[in-house]
């Protein structure tokens, strides 16, 4: 299985209005592949968000779906995929 970390930077003063366009992200996400994610920022920089979606079974279809879902976003996402050791 594959995890994904997707990172960005928000615009503080978009972050009111983001926050429903991710959950939107997620429910959209979750309900194709039945992977729920995770948002969360950093702790010493209140711009740098990231999204953790674990267990992803066909990365390739993951991928593609994440990209589609996210477009509209308007954010430069940098995303990393992991796997077990």
């Amino acid at each position: 299985m594959t995890n994904f970390y997707v990172y960005y930077r928000v615009d503080l003063a978009r972050l009111e209005g983001l926050r429903p366009a991710v959950e939107r992200l997620f429910h959209a996400v979750a309900s194709a592949t039945g992977v729920r994610g995770r948002w969360m920022h950093r702790s010493d920089d209140p711009t740098t968000y990231m999204e953790v979606y674990e267990g992803v079974q066909d990365a390739a279809a993951f991928e593609a779906l994440l990209a589609r879902e996210s477009a509209g976003l308007g954010l430069e996402r940098k995303t990393e995929r992991f796997t077990c050791a």
